[in-house]
């Protein structure tokens, strides 16, 4: 595991509103095909949402409209309470956002640290600030070693932490990814993932587009489904999860049959189980929280039932999206 360096986000916010992010009936038609059709999205602040969704769904252009990069055909897009447009009088707001496409541009006849020092002069950022700066970013991506090196002789993984690298050099406090892990490999997306942590344990809100549910799994606190450019569902991980995933515990024991099922009928979280042949493990069917279970095992205990084993399992998340009808996720 990387060992991760301390970030701190060191620009304030505009203000401090409800929502880092607030679309109102944001609408985007390309002749006669409608990408995005009338979503209301609203992501809080330090938030990191997850966008997942069938291939055309729509991901790349909502992405695309919150980073000032494609107009919308109709409908207001608010960073920190404040109405996002394309003209030149959103120059302080489109300063705060941080956006890394999938086809990044990288001019591989530089150095790294000459790419990144590119970037930083492209937003002003002077000396010695724009120096102490890509040092920092450089510590973050655990490319400090590289500094010197052509980016053509990177690895993919690599090239994938340099563009986040020039995504954030502006210390952005929003931070909008489009399939950043695509074509990486296990190492390499852990390595982003833990750099996405960093950047979220420092207070930045992000929005990350991703085919590789688990990760999304991992890093995100909530979730939004896009089909055929609707947001057909939006919330936390943790209430999907009750809702939509199947959860099951396995309880083995040496004993106490009857006085562990008549616990669990008592227990509301459980409408069923299924005990083994022999008596000596349960599978429970569990509707409840991860503080449910805590206290089910809890109980368990002090009633003096000798318990061998207290598993809980959960459906994924790739497993929800493709029981909600979903076949192919991009």
């Amino acid at each position: 595991m990387l060992e991760r360096p301390d970030f701190q986000l060191l620009t304030a916010p505009l203000t401090s509103p409800e929502f880092a992010i607030e679309t109102r009936d944001l609408t985007k038609q390309f002749d006669r095909h409608l990408a995005v059709n009338s979503i209301d999205l609203k992501i809080s602040p330090g938030e990191v949402y997850g966008l997942i969704g069938p291939n055309g769904a729509g991901k790349t252009t909502l992405i695309r409209m919150l980073a000032a990069a494609e107009e919308p055909t109709t409908g207001e897009i608010y960073i920190h309470g404040e109405r996002l447009l394309r003209d030149r009088t959103n120059a302080t707001i489109k300063r705060y956002l941080g956006y890394l496409p999938d086809d990044y541009p990288l001019y591989e006849d530089l150095t790294v640290w000459d790419y990144l020092d590119y970037y930083a002069r492209l937003y002003e950022l002077r000396d010695p600030k724009r120096t102490q700066r890509l040092h920092e970013v450089l510590e973050l991506v655990q490319l400090t070693y590289k500094r010197n090196s052509p980016i053509t002789e990177l690895s993919r993984g690599m090239k994938q932490r340099l563009g986040l690298a020039r995504t954030i050099v502006h210390e952005p406090i929003l931070l909008l990814l489009d399939e950043p892990v695509s074509g990486l490999d296990p190492i390499a997306r852990r390595q982003f993932r833990e750099v996405i942590q960093t950047l979220q344990e420092a207070g930045m809100t992000i929005v990350i587009s991703s085919h590789v549910l688990s990760d999304l799994a991992e890093l995100c606190t909530s979730i939004g489904i896009v089909e055929l450019g609707c947001l057909v569902e939006s919330t936390s991980l943790e209430r999907l999860y009750q809702r939509l995933s199947r959860q099951q515990i396995l309880i083995k024991f040496s004993e106490g049959f009857e006085q562990l099922t008549e616990l669990l009928a008592r227990t509301p979280q459980i409408k069923s189980w299924t005990p083994a042949p022999d008596r000596r493990s349960l599978t429970v069917d569990f509707s409840g929280s991860v503080e449910d279970c805590t206290a089910l095992l809890r109980s368990i205990i002090l009633a003096n039932i000798p318990v061998s084993e207290f598993h809980r399992t959960q459906e994924s998340l790739e497993d929800i999206f493709l029981k909600l009808g979903h076949k192919q996720v991009s």
